[in-house]
């Protein structure tokens, strides 16, 4: 343990002592294609006062890893496992189609070999709720949120849909009910951010108020934003129309200069090159500029609606005077997302037409900005598909961190953090079937400041793309071709305390390096289930 270290257990353990002691009421907040640099508190000039408050009265976590793509990331964070081992190998069945059921790690639903934090969580007497995108098996009632442990559920059981107007089969539900009949619950128009965040303050406004009111409670809010359609508020539009004539080059330079200044990004690490696909700003003449500039104005403004709605939770919760009894998790469910084109798709300047739309991207140039400093995007294992803001915030559990946590942690490490905090015990039987044992670490040393005293690297995989992370190293594919194991051609090896941008592969200089991750790679990756994989996948 370094000495910086060793101080911060004895300031932690001096101010708070070596044990808590209540069980705090959960808040896990997750946004959907959300990249690294695109709250305040991790670069971004997109107005995120609330978050950003939170994040500095808790914990920040500079390196903490998400599984690449919204359905992987959403079984392990809500599992505990790697998602091969919970049948979500790739994705979930669509809407209307099953795919198929072999092999198991690839079925595309929670199998039940695994477990929810809803299910342990609620056998520990917390009241469950969730609001929001569910996406981890839908076909058949069995697979859904209250099937899997929830006490209530409003929101989307598929995946993406419209903001605005959210229709069947990608519709909303109520519980165990498609509801045929959307009602804003604000001012303005029927809106899902706003949506979500207000039916979430209902149901625990209902459990603080009936006959669990002396339980804590576990909720689970998951935000569609600012997954596509891009679609806002004009209002919340207006405010950021204009402030991205800079363009992609300057904003990414603007954001790493921030980072940088927070302590977040050392300096020594070079901003990687734009994307070769993605044209120079100047490039652009004024009308597509200002078509850009609009794109990622709304982009922005669906962020900002987000932290308006976490405002508002947070206020709900100080209100019911429970805040500083209350753990609020925060993170995104994979990098920012390049689908949709280099400059995006369809019209986004018909205001009708863009919010009647299904699928409207801001496009991969901006998301490459979003990603600032890293290299790729949403799908990839390199950082800037896999690395996600992540923070705690817990005033009676976790005084605030003045300086980073920059132990690498990743969703596999979310459910022992609440088995601890919920003091009860992961369950090895339900209802009959044998449950895998957890595959991360509690993060709640870290909460202290102490070590997480990780035994084991950790691993990602994802349409091939993979990597293992093992203390400052970094092993990582942008492909791995075959459909039998470890292809080493396709790995690029980097040391992370010196080159967090992944810009200079170092295979050459420590080939042993790469043989030990790639070796344990192969060993996991047959452990979980990646190969064999789906022909298509």
């Amino acid at each position: 343990m370094s000495l910086a270290r060793q101080l911060a257990v004895l300031a932690t353990l001096l101010t708070t002592g070596s044990a808590i002691t209540q069980r705090p009421h959960v808040v896990l907040i997750m946004v959907d294609d959300m990249g690294f640099s695109d709250i305040g508190c991790y670069g971004s000039e997109i107005e995120t006062p609330n978050l950003d408050a939170l994040a500095a009265g808790g914990v920040r976590f500079s390196q903490f890893y998400n599984s690449a793509r919204c359905c992987p990331t959403r079984a392990s964070l809500l599992t505990g496992l790697h998602p091969h081992q919970t049948g979500i190998g790739h994705m979930t069945e669509t809407p209307q189609e099953a795919r198929p059921a072999e092999p198991v790690a690839y079925q595309g639903y929670l199998n039940r070999r695994c477990v929810t934090l809803a299910e342990v969580l609620g056998a520990a007497g917390y009241g469950t709720y969730m609001a929001g995108k569910w996406h981890v098996g839908m076909l058949d009632q069995d697979r859904w949120p209250l099937q899997r442990g929830f006490d209530r559920f409003w929101g989307v059981v598929p995946g993406a849909l419209n903001y605005f107007a959210p229709e069947h089969p990608r519709g909303i539900t109520a519980d165990n009910e498609p509801i045929t009949r959307l009602v804003s619950t604000t001012e303005r128009r029927f809106y899902t951010t706003d949506a979500f965040t207000d039916h979430a303050i209902g149901f625990v406004g209902e459990h603080l108020d009936g006959a669990r009111k002396d339980d804590p409670f576990f909720l689970y809010l998951a935000y569609n934003a600012p997954h596509w359609p891009i679609q806002a508020h004009e209002e919340d539009i207006a405010k950021y129309r204009g402030k991205y004539r800079i363009g992609w080059d300057e904003l990414r330079q603007r954001r790493l200069a921030r980072q940088i200044e927070l302590g977040l990004i050392d300096p020594d690490w070079q901003l990687t090159e734009r994307d070769p696909k993605v044209p120079a700003w100047d490039s652009l003449d004024e009308d597509q500029q200002d078509e850009m500039d609009l794109r990622m104005a709304i982009y922005a403004a669906m962020i900002d609606r987000v932290d308006q709605n976490v405002g508002k939770l947070v206020a709900f919760l100080r209100e019911r005077g429970i805040l500083d009894d209350t753990l609020i998790l925060f993170l995104s469910d994979n990098g920012a997302c390049a689908e949709g084109g280099i400059l995006g798709n369809h019209d986004v300047r018909d205001v009708e037409q863009r919010n009647a739309r299904y699928m409207i991207a801001y496009g991969g140039a901006w998301a490459n900005a979003s990603n600032t400093p890293f290299r790729r995007y949403k799908h990839w294992s390199h950082e800037g598909g896999v690395a996600t803001p992540f923070f705690a915030h817990w005033p009676n559990g976790i005084d605030a961190h003045e300086a980073w946590e920059t132990q690498p942690a990743q969703l596999l490490d979310v459910m022992p953090t609440l088995v601890e905090l919920a003091e009860t015990s992961y369950p090895t039987e339900l209802a009959g079937n044998a449950i895998l044992p957890m595959e991360g670490v509690s993060l709640v040393p870290a909460f202290r400041g102490q070590d997480l005293a990780r035994s084991r690297p950790m691993f990602v995989e994802h349409e091939g793309h993979g990597f293992v992370r093992d203390g400052r190293w970094k092993l990582v594919a942008l492909k791995v071709a075959r459909n039998d194991g470890y292809h080493p051609e396709a790995w690029e090896l980097y040391d992370m305390l010196r080159d967090r941008t992944e810009t200079t592969p170092l295979n050459d200089e420590f080939p042993a390096v790469v043989e030990r991750l790639g070796g344990a790679w192969k060993d996991w990756s047959e452990r979980v289930g990646v190969f064999p994989r789906p022909g298509a996948k």
